[in-house]
Formats: structure tokens, sequence, C-alpha cells
């Protein structure tokens, strides 16, 4: 990981006593939130077929949903002291989720988007896992609320190719 590493100590205000292994984890949720917000992005632009009213309209409402999130996430790092490498090649190094090419079929595409939030999800426990042993209620609560959103959008995603 390219990224500065976070110090140690919380800022001065803030009641937990260790917030670098929260940092990281964070990181990586926020590397995966910019990577499957731009893939989103991308196939939302790209899709075609019988289902591309309903598939570009479900790819917008997760692409802008991610980027909120992202800001969100960003930001909770900075509460916590530490800098946001915003380079998407630091993105890229971090997140387990990979780019996307639009040469994809639009089942292709919602399999591959299905799989990102359901990673997005796992990742988000870890994080709240983490937190929760760090005494972190706040980034706890965050990550807990984003796991929820990716596990609904891999449902939404999902139901599309049931049938």
């Amino acid at each position: 990981m390219t990224a500065t590493k976070a110090k140690s100590p919380a800022p001065e205000g803030l009641p937990l006593k260790e917030t670098s292994a929260i940092v990281d984890q964070l990181r990586i949720a926020l590397a995966e939130t910019i990577v499957t917000q731009m893939k989103a992005q991308n196939f939302h632009w790209n899709v075609t077929g019988m289902s591309f009213g309903s598939l570009h309209e479900l790819f917008e409402k997760i692409y802008k949903d991610h980027f909120k999130a992202t800001d969100d996430l960003a930001e909770r790092v900075r509460a916590l002291g530490a800098p946001v490498d915003g380079r998407y090649v630091t993105f890229l190094d971090t997140s387990e989720i990979d780019e996307s090419n639009t040469a994809l079929s639009a089942k292709q595409m919602v399999d591959a988007l299905a799989a990102d939030q359901r990673r997005l999800s796992s990742t988000l426990r870890e994080l709240a896992d983490v937190a929760d042993q760090h005494d972190d209620l706040v980034t706890n609560d965050m990550a807990i609320d984003r796991a929820g959103t990716h596990d609904k959008f891999a449902w939404m995603l999902a139901a599309h190719l049931d049938g």
C-alpha cells in the first residue's frame, strides 16, 4: 500500500487510544468503494440490450450512492487524524476489487457488480469488527450501515438474473 501510515494516537477530543488499524481498514473500504463506483458508472454508460432501462437506472443509483459514501469514508479517515491519498493508482493498488472493461454483456456487468457488492459488504464488516475492537462506535456504525447498503445492492443485482 502506498498510502502514508496513520499516526497511532487519536486526535484530541476523540475517545480512542489507537487509530492506525481502523484507518488501514477505512482506506481499504474507501478504495474498494471508489473502484466499484467507477465500475458502476462505466456500466451505466455502456449497458445495452433488453434490460437497458432498468440496469441503466440501477447502475446510476449505485454509483451515486458510492460517490457519497467515498466522501463519508474519506472524511472519517481525516477525523481520525490521518491523510487521504486520493490518487486512483493508490485506490487500485489497495482495492481487492478490479476495474472492468466495457466489452461485457449486461449479464456479465450484473454478475461483476453483484460480486463487488458482496466484497464491499465483507470489507465493511471487517472494518466494523476492527472499529469495535478499538471502541470506535462511530466508525463501527458507519461500517454496519454501509454493509447493509451493499447487501441490498447485491440482492437487487442478483434479482435481475433470476428467471
